[in-house]
């Protein structure tokens, strides 16, 4: 597998990709709560791309298998987190928009692309890598706490989402 930055050559592949996942979570657990059309979509991944945010994950033949988004933005409150240490925005990292491939789920894709995260916000010389999430996006929250991330309470991150109250922080400091 091999993760790397995309560019606009990759707008359309990731968005069928973000489509297709949300269309199989609406018909499934949406998890994430994510809306068609509204996020993750075209736009959204346009402005991570253009940003230098959006990442890919794609086997040896070139076939996407998942996708994040890695910033330093928070967008929201990340200063109403437990956090183990009081940190800046600028000084840590954070994971959006995680997703595989359907049939990717169950093979390690989601945590190579976390260990990749981690290791890149290391050598950055970042303090530590925050996120959030649904507070019932079960898989999720599994995938990070065997990561290595720590609880740091659930909390209204003043995004103004009425379909998503609150958000389960996490962290790891390094």
């Amino acid at each position: 597998m091999i993760i790397k930055k995309c560019d606009l050559s990759h707008l359309n592949i990731l968005t069928e990709f973000y489509t297709e996942v949300v269309d199989y979570l609406v018909k499934t657990v949406n998890y994430p709560r994510w809306m068609p059309g509204v996020y993750p979509c075209k736009q959204s991944i346009e402005k991570a791309i253009k940003n230098g945010f959006q990442y890919g994950a794609f086997d040896l033949n070139g076939n996407i298998l998942g996708a994040f988004v890695f910033n330093d933005d928070p967008d929201g409150n990340y200063d109403v987190g437990d956090w183990n240490i009081t940190l800046k925005s600028g000084e840590y990292m954070v994971i959006h928009t995680l997703a595989t491939r359907i049939d990717s789920y169950g093979k390690g894709v989601a945590t190579q692309m976390v260990k990749f995260c981690i290791d890149k916000a290391k050598a950055r010389g970042y303090k530590a890598i925050r996120l959030d999430v649904v507070p019932d996006n079960y898989p999720a929250i599994k995938l990070y706490q065997k990561c290595g991330f720590v609880f740091a309470g659930e909390k209204d991150l003043q995004r103004g989402f009425e379909h998503i109250p609150t958000f389960c922080l996490y962290g790891m400091d390094f």
